[in-house]
């Protein structure tokens, strides 16, 4: 399997470039060469499969020329020891996949454990320090602090907007210390963005460092995010109604994910982008017309996201065809306003306490089913509501229960470098660690 950036499509390099120099030197980002088929045996029998199962199979299909059957099976077996239950709310109509049952409690998990296993996997090839630099909005940050903690030969730099996480959320990333750094960015995830993107195309930052990213730009973020939309369809009775995922979005590497899914085989007759007012990709799906905007600060914090990068790659998924991404993509974007008066209406209803990026996400999917009735809707939930406290506390009226992994974190101290949103002062702040 080899990669292509999307500015550069005859320029194929290998998985192993891909993975540790996340983003192309054009700026583009990398996408696989050609989407492996699933076989008609592995759909036919999808039923009841685990989360390492299916991430074996779909595992060999992209790195069966680089890892051995055994070397997968230990790759998927220490990423995944948790799994992604589907909850049903609402029989045989409305499901919501639970992504948050990993030791960061988000779905970040998922794609950062697997990377860390594949990065750990290859270390031994390179010579120095691999230096992976991430811009979060909320949950990447904390899934990539646990996920590369104290993993020999990788450094980790997390950038993250100030004000704009939850508190819990900033302890997930500023707490770790070792060999885990956070910079408290006086600005937006977008700056936060644009920074690291910034880095890897510095002369100098690239000669003094193996930089690398964790971020959804990097192809192998994505690629097992993938692997759970097919463990969502294993728990799924026989014979359900068409399967209509939605996804709550920012910077549009999950989404990205289902649409990989359904490229490799996997039958889905809708996804549905919910955003919060960064409605930049429903606006683009009425309008065939794509407006960055300066991201604006919602409840729903983690995706607040005005620029997504992975825009480009569900382009390229459709091969550039409006029509075809319109007809099975469908955007819905709702206020803060909206989403709690759905988390309130989910625990009337259904006893069931979401976050305000799940309420997106329930919100969209139900709004899609007004228009099409006749399907199976599954909304990834991804987060624990916990993680958003003291807001969810706040809405409900009441405490809700604290993992107790999240719980030790508020006594923890927090250890972050403020820096303003200026990529020469983040350079700056890099190279004195040198």
């Amino acid at each position: 399997m080899k990669f292509y950036s999307t500015n550069s499509p005859n320029r194929l390099v290998s998985p192993q470039e891909a993975l540790f120099h996340s983003l192309p030197a054009d700026g583009g980002l990398y996408m696989p060469e050609s989407i492996p088929a699933l076989p008609a045996s592995f759909l036919n029998s999808l039923s009841g499969r685990s989360l390492p199962e299916i991430a074996s199979v779909l595992t060999s299909l992209w790195l069966g020329d680089e890892l051995s059957s055994s070397e997968v099976d230990t790759l998927v077996s220490r990423a995944f020891p948790f799994d992604t239950p589907l909850v049903e709310l609402e029989a045989g109509r409305l499901y919501a996949l639970e992504l948050f049952h990993g030791p960061s409690l988000a779905f970040k998990d998922v794609g950062a454990r697997f990377m860390a296993g594949l990065m750990s996997h290859y270390a031994d090839r390179f010579s120095r320090e691999v230096h992976i630099l991430v811009a979060t909005s909320g949950d990447t940050g904390g899934a990539v602090a646990m996920g590369f903690h104290n993993v020999p030969g990788v450094r980790v730099s997390i950038l993250y907007p100030k004000g704009r996480v939850s508190l819990l959320q900033e302890k997930q990333l500023t707490t770790l210390g070792g060999n885990v750094q956070a910079y408290e960015v006086d600005g937006s995830f977008d700056d936060c963005q644009a920074m690291v993107k910034r880095a890897f195309l510095d002369a100098e930052l690239s000669q003094t460092f193996s930089l690398s990213s964790a971020n959804s730009i990097n192809i192998f973020r994505l690629i097992p995010q993938s692997f759970y939309y097919f463990r969502a369809l294993a728990q799924l009775d026989k014979g359900h109604a068409p399967v209509a995922f939605s996804v709550p979005s920012g910077n549009f590497g999950n989404l990205s994910a289902g649409v990989l899914a359904w490229r490799m085989g996997m039958p889905v007759q809708a996804f549905v982008a919910s955003t919060n007012l960064n409605k930049v990709v429903p606006d683009y799906l009425q309008s065939g017309s794509y407006a960055p905007i300066t991201s604006l600060a919602t409840l729903s914090n983690a995706m607040d996201v005005g620029n997504p990068s992975n825009f480009v790659r569900l382009k390229h998924l459709f091969h550039d065809d409006f029509k075809a991404l319109s007809e099975l993509v469908k955007g819905y974007y709702f206020t803060d306003d909206q989403t709690v008066s759905e988390m309130t209406s989910l625990h009337d209803h259904y006893n069931y306490i979401a976050c305000p990026h799940t309420a997106v996400g329930l919100l969209g999917l139900q709004s899609y089913q007004q228009n099409y009735v006749d399907n199976c809707g599954i909304a990834l939930v991804t987060a624990h509501p916990a993680k958003f406290n003291p807001a969810v506390d706040t809405i409900f009226g009441h405490a809700i229960d604290v993992p107790e992994r999240l719980a030790v974190l508020s006594a923890r101290q927090k250890h972050a470098v403020a820096i303003p949103a200026s990529f020469e002062d983040f350079k700056e702040a890099l190279l004195q660690v040198a």
